[in-house]
């Protein structure tokens, strides 16, 4: 690794020149208090008794006494301080360090999130501006803060960590050094109290550094830190030219050819790479230059779906000479084993043309390689398909009607033909028989034009009789040529077959695969490319429950529950297992079925069916993956509700509670007279305190019928300055001005509803903006709008909100560092939008020119025909909805009740 102890310089000669960039150390850890910031203190002593220029920008102690001494002596750079809530907070001064220029600088914790109103929102982004000034930095982090593991971690630990950095920050460190520790020995820490105050041991051992966690914990940063070496290594091999093996880290290569003994050896492969933790499993096939893949794609896929499920990974490699290619592919990877099928040819064919494995083994210098014997299965299929496919009635009526028709033309003529003339029209006839049927029909038509040549060309004619020795020397020549082009014709031909289904395969999986990296839902988009690509008039995914015995085809049909269909509808009747015309099972546990409506299908389609069935299979888990997220994510916000409920019980319902009951206790205590002044003071704080208590009961309320989708609007057609005039009952009215024209269009909302929005965002606005500018309402017509659309904005001069928190103050529970103290729990704009997506209406959020922020109410105009109703129905129907009470905002949020029809 780099030593990045050096100072960075600027070369005298280069006047103008951009400095030269720091160099970065980083001590990682996998959990706190196992070392990192006393390891990295040590370093910055042994630089400082070199004569380097060590400084401290930052470091964090957390109160131990022994970290406290380490930084004893050492120059430290002070901490810009900045206040934000009413809290001091101090962090690490950048534009000091890039003063004072050190040579090297010390940052603690470099996943540390800033303070509001810092140079940079993370710690790591400080880091990266002292590296480009030229100063080197040596830092701290732990393992469960890089980006790639945060959820690894939150799976093991069960705290999911706000703060991450980039794993690329990390990784561009020029030296990366792991401070490891023991489970058992940084247990003993954290009993002794060397990293936690006393009173916070007992939980902390008891959670997060419980022994599993911190054993699961050091693993990670071993592999992690493993992997990064790893990288290291192939970079200083590649750079120096080094080809040979070193045996540093232990990787299985399985050579695939596509045939059926491919999972064999990749469970072998698999085996022999879990005995030793660290092992990686590589599986190559080589694909030839011409683009021939040697095997069925079908087959190809299946057996990356197998290496993958085995935590292995898949190359396909061009090469025309395998062993060569697998070999070369090995040494790249700096492979230590190869796992090879022993060859399929038989001895004679070894004699001529050495074996893949045997090239292998011969050229594989220092890597060990073991063939694997397997059943000789594939021969007999490949020889049994060549059968079956000359077996064609049609290939041998054309091994013996070709040579007879193309002699009974040559009898036409015999008298201008010589006896090579005849030999090659003969042999075009072999061809065509090979083009038709293969290498046995073809080698009988050479036969039998062999025989008719001799008898009807070859004087004596009529005879077998060869008069002339070459003329029998021309005829054995024939035949032996004639199954050679044969047999050459038939290989080209059944290559292009090969390719020609290879490429419609190919295109089919890749369809396939598309669709799962579609949004929506993949798994009937997989059914969909399944049925279309097999033409098919069905595709069905068929679920065995965990209650059926015996085989997923034998289970009973009780058991058995359609996932997804599609196409045709399968006829009354019609068991969507036994009455398919494909069934294939998929799954880990064979629970899954794929059946197919429409013709039967040939071997190798059948392998494709499994494929697609897998993919189908991944469809399926996606979808319930998304589900569950789905649902694990109302669980979450239904956690939170439930925090910020139980804070809200605590602190802001107890707040207007304590007043009344202070109030009413006071007004009651017959020992004190109270002036008809204190007396209306006591019931004015009475009331606002009941006030306010409303408000936040009937916004949890509100909160509580969003969440669980039981608001249902009745939306008629309204008169928009009504809404908003009623949503103004209970607020300071010399706080507002209005400007809505008396000549705008109805429109088609929930009065009750809506005037519960304007009147939350109406009263957000006034509690932010100072004494003295009002806050103003304006309305109008969307102009050009083609869904006809109505815009209410709302435009108050206060601090306003930074661009990227707009979308978090619309969260439930969320009062941004600008909300007043004892201002609600911050759920006003929340039920604002849940409201206002209730009635088809948006909030949209803009800056106020000179300062503030304008809120944006959209919602659409009424129809003509809605135009049209008893405008006195609605009033009275909004009325009866708001109830007689104008205490704050009384009316509108009493008119929740009565325009949700009592959804709650």
């Amino acid at each position: 690794m780099t030593d990045v102890s050096s100072t960075a310089k600027v070369s005298s000669s280069g006047v103008g020149k951009k400095p030269a960039t720091g160099r970065l150390r980083v001590y990682l850890g996998a959990a706190p208090g196992v070392g990192k910031t006393v390891a990295m203190l040590g370093e910055a002593r042994r630089r400082a008794e070199r004569g380097t220029d060590v400084v401290i920008g930052v470091v964090e102690d957390h109160g131990r006494a022994h970290t406290k001494e380490c930084v004893e002596g050492l120059p430290v750079i002070p901490r810009r301080t900045s206040e934000h809530r009413g809290i001091t907070l101090s962090e690490m001064d950048v534009d000091a360090i890039l003063a004072r220029k050190p040579a090297v600088v010390l940052v603690d914790e470099l996943a540390h999130t800033n303070a509001p109103g810092s140079r940079n929102a993370k710690r790591w982004q400080d880091v990266q501006v002292l590296l480009d000034a030229g100063i080197n930095v040596v830092t701290t982090v732990n393992i469960q803060h890089l980006e790639s593991l945060n959820d690894v971690v939150a799976g093991i630990t069960g705290v999911v960590q706000a703060e991450t950095v980039p794993d690329d920050v990390v990784r561009a460190a020029d030296q990366i050094e792991l401070v490891d520790m023991s489970p058992q020995a940084l247990r003993r820490r954290m009993a002794h109290g060397h990293i936690y105050p006393a009173g916070a041991i007992d939980t902390a051992l008891g959670n997060y550094f419980r022994e599993g966690n911190l054993t699961a914990l050091r693993e990670l940063a071993l592999l992690w830190v493993a992997d990064r070496v790893d990288e290291g290594l192939e970079r200083y091999r590649r750079e120096h030219g080094i080809t040979g093996t070193w045996a540093a880290r232990e990787r299985i290569v399985v050579a695939l050819t596509g045939g059926p003994e491919g999972p064999l050896l990749l469970r072998r492969g698999a085996r022999i790479a879990g005995r030793v933790s660290g092992r990686d499993l590589v599986a190559v096939h080589i694909v030839r230059s011409d683009g021939s893949m040697g095997a069925p794609s079908a087959e190809i896929e299946s057996q990356r779906l197998l290496v993958e499920s085995m935590g292995g990974s898949f190359q396909l490699i061009v090469g025309d000479d395998i062993a060569a290619a697998v070999l070369d592919f090995a040494r790249g990877i700096n492979g230590t084993q190869i796992i090879v099928g022993v060859s399929r040819h038989g001895r004679f064919t070894q004699l001529v043309r050495p074996s893949t494995s045997m090239g292998i083994v011969r050229d594989s210098g220092d890597i060990d390689v073991h063939v694997v014997t397997h059943k000789p299965v594939s021969r007999r299929r490949l020889a049994g398909r060549r059968a079956i496919r000359s077996l064609n009635r049609w290939a041998w009526a054309a091994a013996v009607g070709v040579p007879i028709v193309l002699a009974g033309l040559m009898l036409l003529v015999r008298g201008g033909l010589n006896l090579p003339t005849v030999l090659l029209i003969f042999l075009l006839g072999v061809q065509a028989t090979a083009l038709i049927g293969g290498v046995l029909p073809a080698a009988v038509t050479a036969v039998i034009a062999s025989v008719i040549a001799n008898l009807l060309f070859t004087p004596p004619y009529g005879s077998l009789t060869i008069a002339e020795p070459q003329n029998a020397f021309a005829l054995l020549v024939f035949i032996v040529v004639g199954v050679t082009v044969a047999s050459i014709v038939d290989r080209s031909r059944t290559a292009a077959g090969q390719a020609a289904r290879g490429q419609a395969e190919a295109q089919l999986l890749a369809a396939v695969a598309n669709t799962l990296a579609q949004p929506g839902d993949p798994l009937n988009a997989v059914l969909e490319q399944a049925r279309i690509g097999f033409g098919m008039n069905s595709a069905v995914l068929i679920r065995t429950t965990a209650g059926s015995t015996g085989s997923t085809t034998g289970a009973r049909p009780e058991d058995r529950h359609v996932v997804a269909a599609v196409g045709d509808p399968l006829a009354d009747g019609v068991d969507p297992v036994s009455g398919a015309d494909v069934v294939v099972t998929a799954g880990d546990e064979d629970e899954l079925m794929l059946t197919l409506f429409g013709h039967p299908l040939d071997a190798a389609d059948q392998q494709l069916v499994e494929v697609v069935a897998a993919q189908a299979v991944l469809a399926l888990e996606r979808n319930e993956l998304e589900v569950e997220a789905a649902q694990a994510d109302r669980l979450r916000q239904s956690d939170v509700v439930r925090t910020a409920i139980l804070a809200a019980v605590s602190h802001d319902l107890r707040t207007p509670l304590a007043t009344i009951k202070a109030s009413m206790s006071s007004l009651r205590d017959e020992t004190v007279t109270w002036s008809d002044q204190d007396r209306t003071e006591l019931l004015t704080a009475t009331d606002e305190a009941a006030d306010q208590l409303d408000g936040l009961l009937a916004n949890l309320l509100d909160l509580s019928r969003l969440q669980t989708g039981v608001l249902v609007p009745v939306r008629r057609a309204v008169s928009l300055d009504e809404v908003v005039y009623r949503a103004l009952i209970g607020l300071p009215r010399d706080r507002v001005e209005i400007d809505i024209p008396d000549d705008l269009p109805l429109i088609d909302t929930d009065r009750g509803l809506l005037e519960r929005v304007v009147a939350n965002i109406v009263s957000n606005a006034i509690g932010h903006t100072p004494p003295g500018p009002p806050v103003r309402i304006f309305a109008g017509q969307v102009p050009g709008a083609k869904s006809r659309l109505m815009q209410i904005r709302v435009v108050d001069h206060g601090p306003g909100v930074a661009e990227s928190d707009r979308e978090a103050m619309f969260a439930p529970f969320q009062r941004l560092g600008d909300a007043p103290a004892g201002s609600g729990i911050g759920l006003g704009l929340a039920v604002a939008r849940g409201l206002a997506q209730a009635v088809d209406a948006s909030i949209e959020v803009d800056d106020t020119p000179g300062g503030g922020l304008t809120m944006i109410i959209t919602v659409p105009i009424a129809e003509r025909a809605a135009t049209d109703s008893n405008p006195a129905s609605t009033e009275s129907a909004g009325r009866a909805a708001a109830g007689s009470t104008d205490s704050a905002i009384g009316s509108a949020r009493r008119g929740v009740a009565g325009s949700a029809g009592g959804a709650a």
